[in-house]
């Protein structure tokens, strides 16, 4: 064995003390630190001949790259739809590193129950029925990847082709409906050979809504005479949280063939909050679903979850004929289910922070996060030079310049709040507009912290 490693292996407690004191230092100061690093990274090393050991190596790490690292687990990142990591979720994630478990099968650890139990667990929390089996994946993009896959495979299914054993070609042309898809969306259909092109976007309701107009989704779907199609329904749009009608969506399958997807990577959480749960009503209809944890419950990246009815397609699409591996059962391993084979044990921060936090732990966690986007809304609603673009419907606050809001001074206004080390945000374009967003959904974010964005907004808008 290599000398630095056997000296590195005779000290791991004290280097894992080391590493925790330094973690701890991190986490402890994300609220004082700069939101956003801005500034240049280091230029790139040659790779050293020598080790210098792991407490040399946290050395390296804490005088080169700690400092140019963001806050992005902190309160006031509110770019994309970043959330942080609660302590549960963080001690599972350390757990999940120290026992090092390949989650693919059951034929040697108990790793697999614990991510069926999680499972289990977010299947109750966002109202999905047993007939909804799922796994877990790296993010909503995977997440989409795969249901879109299960879809087409479903699609060979009615023509009379098996697209896993003949190809995407197989198949010819596809219809992909959906009102307002998250970009993930032509991504996926790139990816599986469907192709960007043949997604049609259908209109949607009037007055700035991002919802389908389900009417004009039931023309679409009447002009294909017939032919299977897929429609994707969103759970919280991008711009504004705006929902689908779910339910109104899954009752066109009794006049249409189609598979309902429905993206609920982070609007699936309104089903914690009792006066939001009625956006998710019908997401157990899905033919599919996605769902995104390191978003709103607040697990370390990466982690998200798929689910599925159709877990005969997901076997066919995904199983791996390997005499080593096995064949799938009726009880399939996760690697007959995923992309991946190897995989990293992602359900254990979950199913830590389930366990610690429990159903109203997360409501809390979304209801505040709520009330925070309202209140974020107020104040712009108040600020002079500043104009919401929508309704702050869930968790995000999308607004713009009250005046001459072109790209150039919007994004400057981004940059402005950023280089404040006060907050991050996100741009956007919505109803013709440049803008920007701020998602809350980070379990620490308190009024305080809304109320210290919102300064940081009116100063960096009285500068322009």
């Amino acid at each position: 064995m290599d000398r630095v490693l056997a000296d590195d292996l005779s000290r791991l407690p004290e280097l894992l003390q080391s590493a925790r004191d330094f973690a701890a230092r991190a986490v402890s100061g994300l609220e004082a630190r700069p939101v956003a690093q801005l500034g240049k990274a280091p230029d790139a090393e040659p790779l050293p001949a020598g080790g210098a050991g792991a407490e040399g190596a946290l050395a390296r790490f804490a005088e080169r790259w700690a400092p140019g690292f963001s806050a992005s687990a902190g309160p006031r990142y509110l770019g994309f739809v970043t959330g942080g990591a609660t302590p549960a979720a963080l001690t599972g994630d350390w757990l999940t590193s120290a026992y090092d478990q390949n989650a693919t099968g059951s034929g040697d650890s108990s790793a697999t129950a614990l991510e069926h139990e999680t499972l289990g667990w977010l299947r109750e929390l966002f109202g999905l029925g047993d007939a909804h089996t799922g796994a877990f994946v790296t993010g909503a993009t995977v997440s989409n990847t795969v249901a879109l896959a299960l879809a087409r495979e479903w699609l060979g299914e009615r023509l009379g082709v098996s697209v896993s054993e003949a190809g995407a070609a197989a198949l010819g042309p596809v219809d992909v409906l959906s009102g307002s898809p998250h970009s993930s969306i032509p991504k996926a259909l790139s990816v599986l050979g469907i192709g960007r092109d043949r997604l049609r976007t259908v209109p949607v309701l009037p007055g700035g809504r991002e919802a389908v107009d389900v009417a004009r989704l039931a023309e679409a779907l009447d002009e294909l005479d017939g032919r299977p199609a897929v429609v994707v329904a969103n759970a919280g749009t991008v711009n504004t949280v705006d929902f689908d009608d779910l339910r109104a969506i899954a009752a066109l399958k009794e006049r249409y063939d189609f598979w309902l997807h429905v993206d609920a990577a982070f609007g699936g959480f309104a089903a914690l909050s009792p006066e939001h749960a009625h956006l998710t009503d019908g997401l157990d209809a899905a033919d599919s679903v996605c769902v995104d944890l390191h978003k709103w419950l607040n697990v370390p990246y990466d982690a998200a979850v798929q689910f599925t009815r159709h877990r005969d397609l997901q076997v066919r699409v995904f199983h791996n004929a390997s005499p080593y591996l096995g064949l799938p059962t009726g009880e399939p391993d996760f690697v007959h289910l995923t992309p991946e084979n190897s995989r990293r044990l992602r359900a254990l921060p979950a199913w830590f922070s389930l366990a610690a936090y429990g159903r109203e732990g997360h409501r809390e966690i979304v209801e505040r996060n709520i009330a925070l986007a309202r209140r974020l809304g107020d104040r712009i609603t108040d600020a002079p030079g500043l104009r919401l673009l929508a309704p702050v419907r869930l968790n995000v606050v999308c607004f713009t310049l009250d005046g001459d809001p072109t790209r150039e001074r919007v994004h400057a206004l981004g940059r402005a709040v950023a280089e404040s080390g006060e907050a991050f945000m996100t741009p956007t374009f919505y109803e013709g507009t440049h803008a920007l967003r701020a998602a809350f959904s980070n379990w620490r974010t308190t009024e305080a912290d809304t109320d210290r964005v919102a300064a940081a907004l009116e100063c960096a808008v009285s500068s322009l």
